[in-house]
């Protein structure tokens, strides 16, 4: 699976004959969730900024709420409605003019599940625990063509100690939330396969990527032991690498933002690389795929605070509930 990876990196004015990687939006801090509408309007976070924003097919910028905490995964919802994983916070270092994450901050107040109104920017909250057990730091979330989303909770790193991780199925209308597993470590991007059978989830610290067949919604097929959480394993890479979030393309392959040294990696639900393309920040986090046939591929390069889009040759599927 791994033979040749490093000789078969891309770098982007290399991929499918098309030009140096366009920027649409910049001067961002630590963006992460995007999504992109078929006319190209661009939905953000900023993570360290506590915004979202929106930009339009002419690169207008305007704020679409302020939230409190650390505002990460966004999604649109069967209503109309954004909803945003919040992971409460985080901790920032700056080391070799890169700003990065660095576990929990002194403030810290949970995690959260909002919903927020685009067109008012009213932010409401619809769940900070599950099963009595609160919520640490969600991070990424996905609609099933049912109208309910599972999200993926890393939990936080302190000096000396860390919480598991777990991935959840909830209601956008705030009245049911379930564990799906738990037991992950850091578990961060989250998808589904183009017929919503498959669950998909990127691990980041192992730089594992797993899979759960889907048995109705909430409900996942688990593996026994020695599965730490009932996952079944697609596959890693070697080397120091971190998995962040992910999309699934039309043909099925899983692209995950992979961290260090910074590109989208693809998958084929068997496991094997299809191939990796280099984006140019280590800290390259999300992959969103959006504009009128969804061709386009729009990344987020945190650390530069910027993103970027590029074609991608198959195109990715679109959202159960894009606008």
């Amino acid at each position: 699976m791994y033979a040749g990876l490093t000789s078969s990196v891309l770098r982007a004015d290399q991929y499918s004959g098309d030009p140096a990687l366009r920027r649409v939006a910049d001067g961002l801090r630590f963006p992460e969730g995007p999504v992109v509408l078929s006319d190209s309007t661009l939905f953000v976070v900023e993570i360290a900024g506590g915004t979202v924003l929106s930009f339009d097919p002419k690169g207008r910028r305007t704020v679409v709420a302020e939230v409190e905490g650390g505002p990460n995964g966004l999604a649109f919802g069967p209503d109309g409605a954004l909803y945003l994983c919040n992971n409460g916070g985080v901790a920032w270092r700056q080391e070799d003019g890169y700003r990065r994450p660095a576990g929990q901050p002194a403030d810290y107040k949970g995690g959260r599940i909002q919903r927020i109104v685009p067109d008012t920017g009213e932010v409401s909250l619809l769940y900070d625990s599950c099963d009595g057990h609160p919520l640490r730091s969600p991070n990424d979330l996905v609609f099933d063509r049912f109208g309910g989303f599972y999200f993926t909770d890393m939990g936080k790193a302190r000096a000396r100690d860390r919480d598991h991780g777990g991935v959840y199925y909830a209601t956008p209308d705030g009245r049911s939330i379930i564990e799906v597993a738990y037991g992950f470590l850091t578990p961060n991007g989250i998808g589904l396969s183009p017929d919503d059978s498959e669950l998909y989830v990127a691990e980041t610290e192992t730089a594992r990527l797993w899979a759960f067949e889907i048995l109705s919604p909430g409900k996942v097929r688990k593996e026994p032991f020695p599965s730490p959480t009932g996952a079944r394993l697609v596959a890693g890479l070697p080397g120091f690498r971190r998995f962040d979030s992910l999309a699934v393309d039309r043909d099925g392959n899983i692209c995950v933002a992979a961290q260090f040294p910074g590109s989208i990696v693809a998958f084929r639900p068997d496991g094997t690389l299809v191939r990796e393309v280099a984006m140019g920040d280590p800290f390259t986090t999300n992959i969103c795929f959006g504009g009128a046939d969804s061709a386009v591929a729009y990344v987020t390069r945190s650390s530069l605070g910027d993103v970027v889009a590029i074609n991608w040759h198959t195109g990715g599927l679109r959202p159960h509930f894009s606008l």
